[in-house]
C-alpha cells in the first residue's frame, strides 16, 4: 500500500458542524418567510453562488426575486448567516495541526461560497498547505477536476493522499480519481480510519 502523505478534509460537516440548517432558518428569518420556502429557492440558485458564476448581489436578486420579497439590506447577509451558525469541531482542527506538525501535507477543500471563503481567511487557520474552494475555483465537488486540483497543489499522488468527507457521494467522486477515502461520523472514528490507512494520530 502507498505511503499516505497528504490529508484533504472538508470544511462543512468535517471541521465545522453542518452550517445549512441554521444558515437556512438565518436567512428566511432574515427575509421573513419560511424555512422551507426560502431552502427551495436557495437550492435553485445556490449550485451557481458556490462556483462564483453570480455575486452575492444577484444571488440576492434571484432568490428574493423567486420568493417576491424585498432585497436584504445588509452589507453581506449570507456572511452574517455563516458568522452566526459557525460551529468549529475543535478536535478536527486538533487533528489537522498534529498530521502537519507530523509532516503530513494537509489541505481544505470545500463547495463554498464567497463571503463564507471570506470568513474561513479570518480565522487566520495555520495548519492547512492549501485551501480550494468552489467559488474560487468554478468548480463543484464531485467534478473529479478539483480532486486533481488539490492533488495538484499539495503535489501529490491520488494514492499518497486521503479525503476525508462526511457526503458519501463527494468521497465516491474522490475515489474515482484515485483518493483514499474516510467517511466522516466521528472524530475517534476518523482517527481509527487513519490508522489503518498507516497515518499516526497519537
Amino acid at each position: 500500500m502507498q505511503r499516505v502523505k497528504a490529508v484533504i478534509f472538508d470544511w462543512g460537516g468535517v471541521l465545522i458542524d453542518d452550517p445549512a440548517p441554521g444558515l437556512m432558518q438565518f436567512c428566511a428569518d432574515a427575509l421573513d418567510v419560511s424555512k422551507k420556502k426560502y431552502t427551495q429557492a436557495h437550492l435553485k440558485f445556490a449550485p451557481d453562488f458556490q462556483t462564483g458564476k453570480i455575486s452575492e448581489n444577484k444571488f440576492w436578486s434571484n432568490i428574493c426575486g423567486k420568493l417576491k420579497v424585498p432585497k436584504p439590506k445588509r452589507r453581506s447577509l449570507w456572511y452574517d448567516a455563516f458568522k452566526t451558525v459557525y460551529s468549529p469541531k475543535d478536535e478536527m482542527f486538533a487533528l489537522a495541526g498534529l498530521l502537519r506538525k507530523k509532516g503530513y501535507k494537509t489541505a481544505v477543500l470545500s463547495d463554498t461560497e464567497k463571503p463564507a471563503m471570506k470568513y474561513f481567511y479570518r480565522q487566520k487557520y495555520k495548519m492547512f498547505d492549501a485551501k480550494i474552494f468552489s467559488c474560487a475555483v468554478g468548480i463543484k465537488k464531485p467534478d473529479r477536476k478539483i480532486y486533481r486540483l488539490v492533488l495538484q497543489k499539495l503535489k501529490v499522488k491520488p494514492d499518497e493522499a486521503v479525503f476525508i468527507d462526511d457526503r458519501k457521494d463527494f468521497l465516491d467522486g474522490a475515489k474515482k480519481v484515485g483518493l483514499k477515502t474516510i467517511l466522516f461520523m466521528t472524530v475517534g472514528q476518523v482517527k481509527a480510519g487513519l490508522k489503518k490507512l498507516g497515518v499516526g494520530t497519537d
